[in-house]
């Protein structure tokens, strides 16, 4: 599915399209259920992560998404799938650093769209930079079981380092990150959280939604029906 392109590609990158420098709530979700679920709850940025699928099994779900975003005027990254998000006219792509080997970063860029980059270190996010994408994403903070990580969790003061020395930047915060500790994440001055379980697992994921919009951009929704 993926070809390696001319390592010329990636150098003398032009800036990638901005989005808004406070993400603000960022759920990452596997399923096109969840985006109309999350969209309808007044959620206005988020990532649809489907792994290890063919392109022509998850287009469809993927030109779903898009189009839902676009109705409902919200920030929609569309993880790893490049190529289908260009040709959808997805609002942004989120590229892993595995991914940035790989994807063709002129191609996206010249399409239009956001770019958000993964970092789990210091020399990660040094190599983001160079790329001049729209957002980065900061992780992992806490340990965490959604995904295998090859690395040690950063925790709290690595991550408000990482948020003073990237101003110029949007800044994620990602990784095992439960709503009781949005609060510590917030106070370190990042302008996105992303999290998964913390709304996918709850009890009553609408509620969690609005406790999540409350505390992380000062929204107030109440119970959403």
């Amino acid at each position: 599915m993926k070809n390696q392109p001319d390592a010329s590609k990636t150098h003398q990158l032009a800036p990638f399209a901005p989005t808004a420098h406070r993400l603000g709530l960022y759920p990452v979700v596997d399923s096109l259920i969840w985006i109309e679920r999350l969209l309808e709850a007044g959620v206005r940025t988020l990532q649809l992560r489907i792994k290890d699928k063919p392109e022509e099994q998850v287009e469809k779900d993927i030109q779903s998404a898009i189009a839902l975003g676009r109705h409902y005027h919200a920030r929609l990254f569309i993880n790893d799938y490049w190529r289908l998000a260009i040709k959808h006219h997805a609002y942004g792509v989120h590229l892993g650093q595995e991914d940035l080997d790989i994807a063709d970063l002129n191609a996206i860029q010249q399409a239009g769209l956001r770019l958000g980059i993964s970092t789990h270190d210091q020399n990660e996010l040094a190599r983001a930079k160079t790329l001049r994408p729209s957002y980065i994403a900061l992780g992992h903070i806490f340990p965490t079981t959604t995904k295998e990580m090859p690395s040690p969790p950063q925790g709290l003061d690595s991550l408000k380092h990482q948020v003073e020395i990237t101003p110029e930047y949007p800044t994620v915060a990602i990784g095992g990150i439960s709503l009781e500790r949005v609060p510590d994440v917030v106070a370190t001055g990042v302008g996105g959280v992303a999290l998964v379980t913390a709304i996918t697992k709850a009890k009553d994921w609408r509620q969690a939604t609005a406790r999540l919009l409350h505390l992380i951009e000062g929204q107030d929704r109440g119970l959403l029906c």
